[in-house]
């Protein structure tokens, strides 16, 4: 039996596995398949399963639809088949074909939790993907937040949508595939996945194998980081939903007290006291800073972050003054202002 996480998996929920043709996603549906008809402990779900063709790669990819649609009848679960065009999509939008592709697929995914077909969408992320994750992620400075990478359970922006659970992230890619040889199950292979123009492909065949070599239990090792900083990051969003409200001011202040707080949105404006900020600890300073800017749409890098708390005087930089009237413009319109006592962050729009 293929090893998988039931933690999220209730008796009776709608399961919709997210089915490629790859040997994850196939081992996935087969495991699935398999424990809800086992006569004890079965996991009592209604199982259907998803395929979305993202009108890439031709007839290959019409033949990995085919393939899907197979298997899907051999099993009698019911398949949902879903078509995108990402080709569209990028010249619309200018994103990178991953990034456009997984938006496409993901947006298909909140569709069947929104519309109420399916209570929970399954994806077969492993742990190699989750150890290729926090290497990209840490690649390119990630935050802890980052580094978390693929969490277990992804809960929609909307309330009562349903989740999207990943119940092989403790799950090798080598335990799938010796799965699926024993039971004589093959799968698609996706010609794109041995295209090194691609970053994530990059680090799977040239990076990871080289890492390895200084750690063989390096893929281990990064997905506890990514547990870690998971758990990190929960801890500190609890500390921050206690502190913001007695931190954030709204506006500016005012002559004779009180504060003046625009009505239009797109004057939104925090300012946070200074010396407030100053009687914490230096990763809490930049916690609440980054926190600040995010409640305006907007996220702080390592070295924005670092250019507010020297505007605050709380740290030294190159180019920044910590005077009164001081101004700083940082990325996606957002700009700070140190007063005497205060430091004022809002958005301009032009």
């Amino acid at each position: 039996m293929l090893p998988f996480s039931r933690e999220h998996l209730r008796p009776g929920d709608r399961l919709c596995a997210a089915v490629s043709g790859g040997a994850d996603s196939v081992a996935l549906l087969l495991a699935l398949h398999a424990a809800n008809r086992q006569h004890k402990d079965a996991l009592g779900a209604v199982l259907s399963a998803v395929h979305v063709h993202h009108n890439l790669r031709g007839d290959e990819a019409d033949a990995d639809a085919t393939f899907v649609a197979d298997l899907c009848a051999r099993l009698e679960v019911p398949l949902h088949r879903i078509e995108v065009d990402v080709p569209e999509h990028i010249a619309s939008t200018g994103e990178t074909l991953e990034e456009a592709a997984r938006n496409l697929r993901y947006a298909a995914f909140h569709e069947l939790l929104s519309t109420g077909q399916a209570d929970a969408i399954l994806t077969a992320h492993t742990l190699d993907d989750q150890a290729e994750t926090v290497l990209m992620k840490l690649l390119r400075g990630a935050w802890t937040d980052g580094l978390s990478a693929i969490h277990p359970v992804l809960v929609p922006d909307k309330p009562k949508t349903g989740q999207i659970i990943r119940p092989l992230l403790a799950t090798r890619r080598s335990q799938i595939e010796t799965y699926l040889h024993e039971h004589n199950q093959p799968w698609r292979e996706d010609s794109s996945n041995a295209d090194t123009h691609h970053t994530r492909n990059r680090v799977r065949h040239e990076l990871m194998p080289l890492l390895r070599t200084f750690n063989p239990n390096l893929d281990q090792a990064l997905a506890n980081i990514a547990e870690l900083a998971r758990e990190e990051e929960s801890r500190w969003q609890t500390e921050l939903a206690r502190l913001l409200p007695q931190l954030l001011l709204p506006g500016k202040p005012v002559r004779g007290g009180g504060r003046a707080v625009s009505t239009n949105p797109a004057d939104s404006a925090l300012s946070i006291e200074i010396e407030r900020l100053r009687a914490f600890d230096p990763a809490l300073r930049r916690r609440v800073l980054r926190a600040a800017a995010r409640q305006l749409g907007v996220r702080l890098s390592f070295e924005e972050t670092a250019r507010l708390l020297a505007l605050c005087g709380l740290q030294p930089h190159p180019t920044v003054t910590s005077r009164s009237g001081a101004v700083l413009q940082l990325s996606n319109q957002l700009r700070a202002e140190r007063s005497i006592r205060e430091i004022r962050l809002s958005r301009y729009f032009a």
